[in-house]
């Protein structure tokens, strides 16, 4: 404590200036998430009831559990598609393509560009695409496809920033042991980057979760149980849109939003669970 007072008495005016800036901003980001999740909390809980949670959505119970299916539906089968195509893209931006070449520089403006598109149009362009052009129609494929392109950027920009991260020490040792390039990549720079690749997977779930113009357009509104991927369904995010814009039942859109934090919280629990475990096993 002693050594902070005297850093602190050091300083400069403006030194403090940043000093306070930084902590206000801090405590502002704080604060800020913490109102919401309390007003949630407040508006929603005294509405959760057995009834949303039946099986079957009807007018009377407005139940959510079709809805909970399908975002767990949805969140699965988008990890399956994009997580691998994003971490193989990362691999050979950094392992295998010449550092500094035009096509990587292509790979990553596309990676960017796509990063900054609104989720409305990735909406649009997978109506057009997957539910029009390759008659898939509105439906849970459809819907995991559009959302496996838009969490692509934040996939391939994570992993490759982790994949950067290694010291070069490693590689060599590895060649120097006589591993070959593939096996060193497998074997000793992905599990070293396992924690930056599991960060970037769990951002993708809280994007996969909370969306909601994107699928608008490619999964439908129909509140039911998926039977099979080509169904359509209504995610937790939607459910609460259609709930709110409807204006009848509010109550029961505050409840489902208690619910879709939960869920959100829950993944992210397990996301951060399974890293611990996966790292533990590694050392």
């Amino acid at each position: 404590m002693e050594q902070v007072r005297k850093f602190l008495r050091r300083k400069k005016p403006m030194d403090w200036v940043r000093f306070l800036l930084v902590w206000a901003s801090g405590v502002l980001t704080v604060a800020v998430l913490l109102y919401l999740v309390v007003f949630i909390l407040i508006k929603g809980v005294p509405h959760i009831k057995p009834s949303l949670f039946a099986l079957k959505y009807t007018t009377d119970n407005q139940s959510l559990f079709p809805a909970l299916v399908t975002t767990l539906i949805m969140v699965a089968m988008t990890l399956a598609i994009a997580v691998p195509f994003g971490v193989f893209t990362a691999i050979y931006l950094v392992e295998y393509a010449k550092r500094g070449s035009r096509l990587v520089r292509i790979i990553r403006m596309t990676t960017e560009t796509l990063a900054g598109i609104p989720s409305i149009v990735f909406g649009l362009f997978g109506y057009i695409f997957f539910c029009d052009w390759l008659g898939w129609g509105k439906s849970i494929l459809a819907g995991c496809f559009t959302l496996a392109i838009m969490i692509l950027p934040l996939v391939i920009r994570t992993t490759e920033e982790s994949l950067k991260s290694i010291p070069d020490a490693y590689r060599e040792g590895s060649f120097g042991l006589g591993a070959g390039r593939l096996r060193t990549v497998f074997r000793v720079i992905l599990p070293s980057a396992a924690p930056g690749i599991f960060a970037g997977v769990i951002l993708s779930v809280g994007r996969i979760v909370g969306e909601t113009a994107a699928l608008i357009f490619t999964i439908g509104s129909v509140i039911q149980i998926p039977e099979n991927l080509m169904s359509q369904g209504r995610t937790l995010a939607l459910h609460v849109y259609q709930l709110a814009t409807t204006g009848l039942y509010p109550n029961e859109a505050y409840a489902t939003a208690v619910i879709l934090l939960a869920v959100v919280l829950g993944v992210n629990a397990l996301s951060a669970r399974v890293e611990r475990r996966f790292m533990k096993k590694l050392k």
